[in-house]
């Protein structure tokens, strides 16, 4: 599988993507130290140093990323996976003697390792970068705890839940032929994840998570169940 994983990498041209994560992390990273102080002292005034139950700085972090992965895990599985049925090259790479479920897997852990990681990197980096510029920018960055378990199993769970999640658009993708609609299902979903709806609050309200992480599994499913004899057509 990991030899399969590697040449969707290089096919897909993975240096691209990461050139395209490393642009973007700098620019989060830039937004947020321009905006930390600001956000501070509005959370101050407001006494909400704590939103969604963690600190000011954390919670526009993870939103920014994973606002930012979401999309760009859309991007990648219409690149990877929704182009070659658009372009029918995926019949090419079916006539492969190899098992399509294992190819087509192959290509969703292609796009999902490489999210997941470059999501737990971007975070890192944003928060070191804080962490950096504190003494000049005077920010409290008390609630960024490097030597705590806890922050390092958010970072870990929340990365993989929220790629998992971007996997809803595939299916939309695969059924409609169309790398334009996966990526608009993708953007549905950051504002169903990081929004709200009226006075209900979306952001890590876990029902809700758990609820779309299980319709996350069902579309991997649904996208690779009938893979061996379904037409390509």
């Amino acid at each position: 599988m990991m030899k399969l994983i590697r040449l969707e990498w290089k096919k897909n041209n993975v240096l691209k993507y990461i050139r395209n994560a490393v642009i973007t992390t700098a620019v989060i990273a830039i937004l947020i130290v321009m905006m930390a102080g600001e956000l501070v002292r509005s959370a101050d005034e407001i006494d909400a140093v704590y939103l969604y139950g963690k600190g000011i700085l954390g919670t526009t972090v993870e939103l920014f990323v994973h606002m930012v992965y979401i999309v760009f895990t859309g991007i990648m599985l219409a690149s990877f996976i929704v182009s070659a049925y658009a372009k029918k090259t995926m019949h090419l790479m079916f006539s492969y003697p190899i098992n399509r479920k294992k190819i087509l897997l192959s290509q969703m852990a292609a796009v999902w390792i490489f999210n997941f990681l470059a999501m737990i990197v971007s975070k890192l980096s944003i928060y070191m970068i804080l962490v950096l510029t504190s003494s000049f920018t005077e920010i409290s960055t008390v609630d960024i705890s490097f030597g705590e378990l806890s922050f390092w199993l958010d970072i870990l769970l929340g990365s993989a839940v929220m790629v998992s999640i971007s996997y809803i658009a595939l299916p939309i993708g695969v059924q409609l032929k169309s790398s334009k609609a996966t990526i608009i299902a993708s953007v549905i979903i950051v504002c169903l994840t990081q929004g709200n709806v009226g006075s209900v609050r979306l952001v890590n309200n876990i029902p809700f998570i758990v609820i779309l992480f299980v319709i996350s599994i069902l579309s991997v499913y649904l996208s690779v169940c009938n893979v061996e004899t379904k037409d390509l057509s």
